[in-house]
């Protein structure tokens, strides 16, 4: 009863975002004043000290192969948005020598919600990393050799990249940028500004081995591609790239909004060469997602007759499979972990700002918390801190984000289904 009230309130004010905001802060603040819910005891914190640290984003492990080091960047703030020029300090942790950081390099290209595309690059996952900066007055991505130094630099910022490390997908960040801050980099003007859907291009492949950029797809392709009346007139962006494990075909959303309240988006797939374009998903809500094989990918979305939840679909096919309804009922960003026997995700802050880290088993479809946090009210909109649970590559530990000991530090719970 207190949801459906909950919900038909911000729909209600979901045309005054100010006001619609306001209440809902007063509204987590007297819940939260009248309990006073406390975190999970005895996470272990794996960065401390000054400065407030980015641990990833969801789905990209932070540990390299042997689990000893683990990749984070270091931010003087956490809760505003990056000003311009603005650097953040690409750190190594060793958790087996106390948690000890060693900076690596500095990037000049980072958001609060993705980071910098931060990662260890495969196929091995121990001597090389990726990140995207800002050099010579164009963004890229380096392939920094750790034992050696060398750097390897990609004419192009990286968004998603193949398991085996041999490729990547590349989109418009400025773009992205301007219509999503939060996402994209705010070095370059949108040269698209003022376009509804640019024939220019809006996804490039990468060769990371030879360090060539090539697109792959434009706006006007996705726009042409079973077109849908609300696109007629509308403002066209692209989000969320993902490579499916063989590194053949990858995942996006097409988004497109008719003025401040009307926005529509979609799940593709396509080859990644940019052919073979094919709709999973075309009801108008598709949140996170994550492949668990080449041919299924888990989202949160809403399909007619199935509702909203999390779901199982098939590519290239019209299959879809409702799962965990009656115990996850909440959108999060979930990732199948190293052996797809388990499933984490988690929440966004509750009506007494608790947010959670979960873990499914896939196999009996149970659901056991892994941890709990609050969210200082600080951490709110575009500045806010999304969890964004990281599996270990062992599938023993979950590294994740939170705030609530006052800054944006990193943290590691335990799955929950081993033992300690």
């Amino acid at each position: 009863m207190l949801a459906r009230l909950e919900h038909r309130l911000s729909a209600w004010l979901r045309h005054t975002p100010r006001l619609r905001l306001a209440a809902r802060r007063g509204y987590q603040f007297t819940l939260w004043a009248a309990s006073r819910p406390d975190s999970t005891p005895g996470l272990l914190t794996v960065t401390r000290g000054e400065g407030e640290h980015l641990g990833g984003y969801y789905g990209t492990p932070p540990w390299d192969s042997s689990g000893r080091y683990l990749l984070t960047l270091l931010v003087s703030a956490a809760f505003r948005h990056p000003r311009p020029g603005e650097t953040a300090e690409i750190r190594l942790i060793d958790c087996h020598n106390g948690y000890a950081a060693r900076p690596l390099a500095v990037t000049r290209a980072w958001n609060l919600q993705q980071g910098c595309m931060l990662q260890w690059l495969g196929p091995d996952f121990s001597r090389r990393i990726l990140y995207n900066d800002f050099r010579d007055g164009a963004y890229c991505a380096v392939i920094l050799d750790l034992p050696s130094g060398r750097e390897q630099v990609v004419p192009a910022p990286a968004y998603a990249v193949s398991c085996d490390g041999s490729q990547a997908l590349s989109l418009d960040f400025s773009r992205l940028h301007r219509m999503r801050p939060g996402y994209g980099y705010s070095h370059l003007p949108d040269s698209t500004a003022g376009q509804l859907c640019p024939s220019s291009p809006c996804i490039w492949r990468l060769d990371l081995a030879c360090g060539v950029a090539a697109p792959i797809l434009c706006y006007s392709d996705l726009a042409d591609f079973q077109s849908r009346r609300e696109m007629q007139g509308a403002e066209h962006k692209v989000n969320h790239l993902m490579i499916s494990p063989s590194g053949k075909r990858f995942l996006l959303l097409h988004i497109w909004r008719r003025g401040p309240n009307a926005r529509y988006l979609r799940l593709l797939t396509a080859d990644l060469e940019g052919g073979n374009l094919c709709s999973l998903l075309d009801d108008d809500l598709v949140s996170h997602c994550c492949y668990r094989d080449d041919d299924h990918i888990l989202t949160w979305a809403r399909k007619c007759g199935l509702g909203d939840g999390y779901l199982l679909l098939t590519d290239r096919s019209s299959q879809a499979q409702p799962l965990w309804r009656s115990v996850l009922s909440r959108d999060g960003h979930p990732s199948y972990s190293p052996d797809g026997s388990w499933v984490v995700t988690d929440s966004y802050p509750d009506r007494q700002r608790i947010s959670r880290v979960w873990v499914v088993c896939v196999a009996t479809g149970e659901v056991r918390e892994a941890a709990r946090v609050f969210t200082p009210f600080r951490y709110e909109g575009e500045a806010r801190c999304d969890l964004h649970p990281r599996w270990s590559r062992d599938g023993r530990r979950i590294c994740f984000d939170a705030a609530f000991e006052g800054t944006r530090q990193s943290y590691v719970a335990a799955n929950p289904f081993l033992p300690a």
